[in-house]
């Protein structure tokens, strides 16, 4: 069987935890408690035929007072992003975190994830930055813990990119 650490990353309260939740334990809850430090569960799937154990670490999320540490991220294999559709800050915070990521680890596969898509008449990401942003080569997935939408597939697709060796490197 093979193992990968993956990384949830993004502000507080972006929905992190629930996507995490909702993939692991088939679980949402309304109630929100924010992660402290980091979190690790696990899962294990299969992709095109392989058993994989994913060991998926939540890491607190992180604004202008707190950064994600290096040492969460050590030895991740990829990484989920993970932007709040209602927040449009939140993708601008996650557009740092990426960068900082590549700067320190290199190119890793990703996915950036626009969570909350059952709130979605109240987003302030607009199609045009959705569009701009794939093509700036980023992958972006609609997700909703809440709704169960896309969450699977997140996860799945970022799994099958890390056994592809998918990391392109984006263009700034």
């Amino acid at each position: 069987m093979i193992k990968k650490k993956i990384c949830l990353l993004g502000s507080f309260a972006v929905g992190k935890t629930s996507l995490t939740r909702r993939f692991v334990d088939g679980i949402f809850a309304d109630t929100y408690l924010s992660t402290i430090g980091v979190k690790v569960d696990k899962k294990t799937v299969v992709v095109d035929g392989e058993e994989v154990a994913l060991i998926i670490w939540d890491v607190a999320g992180e604004d202008e007072f707190e950064k994600v540490r290096q040492s969460y991220l050590q030895g991740m294999a990829g990484y989920l992003l993970v932007v709040d559709g209602t927040r449009k800050g939140t993708l601008s915070t996650a557009l740092s975190i990426h960068q900082r990521v590549e700067a320190e680890s290199g190119p890793l596969p990703f996915l950036l994830l626009i969570n909350k898509s059952d709130l979605a008449e109240e987003w302030e990401i607009d199609n045009a930055t959705v569009g701009s942003l794939t093509a700036r080569g980023y992958q972006v997935m609609e997700t909703s813990a809440k709704e169960e939408t896309g969450v699977d597939e997140a996860f799945l697709a970022l799994t099958t990119n890390i056994l592809n060796g998918k990391c392109d490197s984006l263009q700034s």
